[in-house]
């Protein structure tokens, strides 16, 4: 019997919660205020999992880090601004997701996220869920290098007492496959979230899940 932890590692927007209406309206408001066209909403969507510097140096290229930076403070204000006029919505866990994270605690598995969120977006929307004491490590973009550098991992396995072959990756992106193999973890992707199947398969994924129910069955499999 192994001496470590079994790690589950999770994405959260694409992954445990939908929240690409906010994200993508917040991101035109915050173009919009600078006299910017907008992204196309694909575009958008496709840099959903970055950290916001990198998320928007891909929407327009060209730009120094000052600039980068200066946009993503104003991302960040558009979006409580959003959320403030919307009367803070909370965003909704994808079907079976709680039960899925209820079983798989219930089974001895440890929990984690690994997000280009903030930590603090990250807490308020695992508290609105009332699903923050399921998880033991909470990565974030605040202290971190963005996906798909292997950063958060590293730390999510160190914080859990895990190893590499002992933990596993869920998420929905090409940005959530390439970290995991950075980091020589298994990539489950997900196919309710913002990058197909293909692109989840070509950037790395062991497979590709379709539902949560399918999850406490597929992590046994893979670590036991």
């Amino acid at each position: 019997m192994s001496d470590y932890n079994k790690l589950v590692i999770f994405d959260c927007d694409g992954t445990l919660v939908d929240g690409q209406h906010l994200i993508i309206d917040a991101m035109d408001l915050c173009f919009e205020r600078e006299g910017l066209t907008p992204p196309t909403r694909a575009a958008s969507r496709s840099i959903i999992g970055l950290s916001l510097n990198e998320a928007i140096a891909e929407l327009i290229p060209g730009h120094n880090e000052a600039f980068y930076s200066y946009m993503a403070e104003n991302y960040k204000n558009a979006f409580l601004d959003l959320r403030a006029q919307n009367g803070n919505p909370v965003e909704p866990l994808y079907e079976g997701t709680l039960e899925a994270l209820k079983e798989l605690d219930a089974n001895g598995y440890l929990l984690a996220v690994a997000t280009g969120k903030s930590m603090r977006g990250l807490e308020r929307v695992l508290a609105s869920h009332e699903i923050s004491d399921l998880f033991v490590s909470l990565q974030t973009a605040d202290t971190h290098p963005s996906k798909p550098h292997p950063s958060m991992i590293h730390t999510a396995i160190s914080d859990a007492g895990s190893t590499p072959e002992q933990a596993i990756m869920i998420g929905d992106t090409s940005y959530d496959m390439l970290m995991a193999k950075s980091a020589s973890v298994a990539g489950v992707g997900v196919s309710w979230g913002y990058h197909d199947d293909t692109v989840l398969f070509e950037n790395g994924a062991t497979t590709v899940m379709h539902c949560y129910s399918e999850l406490p069955d597929l992590v046994k499999n893979m670590i036991g």
